[in-house]
């Protein structure tokens, strides 16, 4: 079982590398190991957290992270991220669970057809100081409330807002997804959900994996890091729409017993 977790976690940092949504396969296979959801998702952040840092290390040596504005977007999404967590059981997931799926889908269509995405930068549509008030506040806050596609959403924003190239976007994206994952990885901890053993495994098979992912990344750029994007966030915006909870598939089973 070990063995098996620390393979996917090797894919998952891979994955989580270039375009985000390890957690895809992760979370999954801490469930089929044994473990309830909660310890699933606080053991996850372990693995998630390890594999943002090392592509951040990464992308870092290449000297392709503004560390003088990036440090401060991190600092942002890691204390939205402890907010977040903090108040998860004060919020409403249903609004989550019906509305991220869709968005998600929105962005896999943008990555997925607009011509503004390639490797070169463009013109910013914000000043950093602004960008840093609204994108990390908002995207970490949801990651440590629920998480799903935190990274596409952050990807979203630095392409979006800041005009990054994707892979530029792509490496900020790692170390802000890393801010926030660790902040909700302290309170995980703090309430003893995290099972360490596991944790530490799949951590060190992720933080390989996102090494190679990294380094592809920055070799292929555009041509590996988008249609990725794209995948992923289409089978995140699926995985969420067919969980038995997901309010759109309620009310579609609802609408069939209706008419049957």
């Amino acid at each position: 079982m070990i063995a098996a977790l620390a393979a996917v976690s090797f894919l998952a940092g891979f994955v989580d590398a270039i375009a985000g949504g390890g957690g895809l396969l992760t979370v999954p296979a801490l469930l089929l190991a044994g473990l309830d959801p909660a310890q699933a998702i606080a053991t996850n952040k372990v693995q998630g957290s390890v594999a943002a840092a090392s592509a951040t290390y990464t992308f870092g040596r290449k000297g392709l992270i503004e560390w003088r504005k990036a440090w401060i977007f991190a600092l942002v999404a890691f204390a939205s991220s402890t907010a977040g967590a903090l108040c998860v059981s004060f919020l409403p997931r249903i609004v989550l669970e019906g509305l991220i799926p869709l968005l998600l889908i929105v962005i896999a269509l943008y990555f997925a057809l607009s011509r503004k995405v390639k490797d070169e930068d463009a013109q910013a549509r914000m000043t950093a100081l602004t960008f840093g008030l609204t994108a990390p506040v908002a995207i970490g806050f949801y990651d440590g409330i629920f998480g799903p596609g935190a990274g596409s959403f952050y990807m979203l924003a630095f392409v979006t807002l800041l005009g990054y190239g994707v892979v530029r976007a792509t490496a900020h994206t790692k170390l802000v997804n890393f801010a926030s994952n660790f902040g909700s990885l302290l309170l995980y901890s703090a309430t003893g959900a995290v099972v360490w053993p596991l944790g530490l495994v799949m951590a060190a098979a992720s933080f390989v994996g996102a090494q190679v992912g990294a380094r592809l990344a920055m070799r292929l750029g555009s041509r590996l890091i988008r249609p990725l994007l794209v995948a992923v966030s289409t089978l995140m915006a699926l995985r969420l729409l067919l969980d038995p909870a997901n309010p759109w598939r309620q009310a579609l089973q609802s609408g069939l017993l209706a008419l049957f």
